[in-house]
Order: C-alpha cells, then structure tokens, then sequence
C-alpha cells in the first residue's frame, strides 16, 4: 500500500475516505459529507480528546468532509487546505451554505442588532465566512446584517472573491498577536498559521504546515536573493520577509506575532537550534 501523509489524507485502519480506496487498507471506505464550521474557531485535534494536540483550526463559515461521529467528535477534512483531523461536532453544521462575505478585519464582533452600543454576541476572526443579507445605517457607520440574525461592521468584510494584493501586508495587520500553537486566527496564530492565512487572503493556496510549505511553496532562492515576500525557514519555522534587513514571524521568543532584524533572528535561533534550512520566493 501506498504510504500517504496522514495529515493530509482521511485513512485509518477501520475507516478511510472512499477517494484512497486501492491506495490504503482499511475495514471499510466510505464518502464523506459536506459540512460547515459554525463556531468561530474550531480546533482540529490529532485524537477525539481535549487533551489531544491541537494541530490546526478551522474558521467560521469554512467547509469540511465529515467522515465519522462519535461521542462528541467528528472525523474531518478541511476543504480549505486537506488538514485531517477530529473537531467537535458541535463545533458543525450539514451542508454547505452560499457565503458572500470574509472578514478582514484581524478580529470583529457580531452584534445582536445593528447597534455597536449593544453587547456582542460573538466575534470573527479575519478569514471567517458570513452571509450577508442587507445593509443599514445608523450614525454614520455601516453594518452588514447577517443570515440567521445579528450584524457586523460593513468595513470589516469584504466579497468572498475580493482578495488583498499584498499578502505580507495582510500578515503586518496580526502584528502582536498572541503566539498559540496550532492557531490560525487573529485569537492566536502559529508561524505557519500566519503565511497561510496571510496567503489565503490574498486569493493564494498555501499548504498548512512549515515542512508542508518549505517544500511545497515557491521556488528555492539564496539568501542574497531575499526580497519582501519570501520565506526564511528553519526546522519547524517560517518567517516572512519584510525588506532585506527584517522579517515578521508568529514566534515563541516574543509569544507573539513580532518585527525582527533578520540576522539578529538567524544568529538567536542559531544558539538554540541551528541556522536557516533554507529560503523560497513563495
């Protein structure tokens, strides 16, 4: 049998996705169904327990194959980037609804009404997906009135298919938010959570994790090639570059998304790990 990233790829030894039938062995294969996330974050852990690793997040509004239920959790796949995993199931909902709208805001609350004054009711981060289905005006500020109730502010969300043209600026947008790993939100994001949803918004496919990226994105340069956008990498860890002196990273030395001078970066983590494995124009 083939050996598959089980990261990427829905295969256990009783159950497995109907798609790697002949490519893995398991008791029984079947199709999974569509799904949709409708908490504002929902973390993907790597065994049906709270105490299981987090590894990824999944955002409100984003889709997933449900493979399996049991006790609480669900077996998934990501429609966004393939991660696989368990989530709450009542972090879910069948079926796929028509979003129209992305937050782009780091952070922005859902209001009861449209109102700011009145206490929220939850809160998105950026990337999160929302039906929009009117607008209104109150003193001047805009909100987008949301399917199901509640409302937004109109400026934090933009169409689905409106994307930022400069990802590194995107990524500028989380600076000094906190560190958490396996977070890929403005609650809390890791390095690579950070260039992927960086990249997401600007309408560009990034695989989730550093190994996945390091060796799926781009093109290898040298370091004297190094412009804004490329990516430094170390094992287990991805910074984006801003110019030729500084680069913006989701890091464990601040616990947060943080501007460093580039060879002061090298140089720190080289006295606890080891230098740079490589750079790639991404």
């Amino acid at each position: 049998m083939e050996k598959l990233d089980r990261r990427l790829h829905a295969f256990r030894p009783d159950l497995a996705d109907v798609k790697l039938q002949g490519r893995v062995e398991a008791e029984r294969f079947v199709e999974g169904r569509p799904a949709r996330v409708v908490a504002p974050v929902s973390n993907i852990h790597a065994a049906p327990a709270f105490d299981a690793g987090v590894d990824s997040q999944l955002l409100h509004g984003e889709g997933v194959r449900v493979f399996d239920e049991a006790e609480g959790w669900s077996w998934i796949q990501a429609e966004t980037d393939n991660y696989v995993g368990y989530v709450e199931t009542a972090t879910l909902a069948q079926g796929a609804t028509d979003l129209t709208h992305v937050v782009c805001a780091v952070r922005s609350f859902v209001y009861p009404q449209a109102e700011l004054k009145s206490p929220p009711v939850d809160a998105h981060s950026m990337g999160a997906r929302v039906k929009v289905v009117g607008q209104e005006e109150k003193r001047g500020t805009r909100y987008a009135l949301l399917a199901g109730g509640g409302a937004m502010i109109a400026d934090h969300l933009r169409p689905v298919d409106d994307h930022a043209p400069d990802y590194v600026e995107i990524a500028e947008r989380f600076l000094h938010t906190p560190y958490l790993w396996g977070g890929r939100s403005g609650f809390g994001i890791d390095c690579s959570g950070l260039v992927q949803l960086s990249m997401q918004m600007a309408g560009r496919l990034c695989p989730r994790d550093t190994d996945m990226q390091a060796s799926g994105l781009g093109e290898p340069i040298d370091q004297l090639q190094l412009r804004r956008g490329d990516l430094v990498f170390w094992k287990g860890h991805v910074a984006i570059v801003l110019d030729e002196q500084s680069i913006i990273h989701a890091n464990g030395h601040t616990m947060t998304v943080a501007v460093e001078p580039l060879e002061q970066a090298i140089e720190r983590v080289a006295r606890l790990y080891d230098r740079p494995t490589g750079y790639r124009r991404a």
